[in-house]
């Protein structure tokens, strides 16, 4: 059965819920179209999340992004409502979602959105010699 796009993101239970891990997902095709001409925009996608109980399952992302082909969305606009639901669906610890567009009119855009969840703090980064 092929698969369709969808607005509907899968989750599945955190194997680690007790670590703090980064979990990078790079989409490297995500399209929508220009609100204002019609003509399609172009980016690459790079989701890094630390999961709380839940972790996005992957097909899912790919026909949720896949969903947003044929919508017209500003740059910032869809790049928050992207991460909006992610953070609905996973409820992560933190999400960054940076989204890099392609040239348009001789201008290159890139978006990062993040969400912090109240009640987390990041661990102390670690230099190694």
């Amino acid at each position: 059965m092929p698969s369709v796009p969808s607005k509907s993101l899968e989750i599945f239970p955190n194997p680690q819920p007790e670590r703090d891990y980064t979990i990078r997902i790079r989409v490297p095709e995500f399209t929508c179209l220009c609100p204002k001409t019609g003509q399609p925009d172009f980016a690459e996608l790079t989701l890094e999340y630390v999961p709380d109980r839940q972790c996005v399952e992957l097909k899912s992302l790919k026909t949720y992004v896949w969903s947003y082909r044929d919508e017209g969305a500003f740059h910032e606009a869809v790049t928050n409502r992207i991460l909006d639901d992610l953070v609905e669906a996973t409820r992560p610890r933190f999400m960054r979602l940076t989204a890099d567009f392609n040239v348009r009119g001789g201008i290159y855009t890139t978006v990062v959105a993040e969400h912090r969840a109240a009640d987390w703090q990041p661990p102390a980064p670690v230099s190694l010699p």
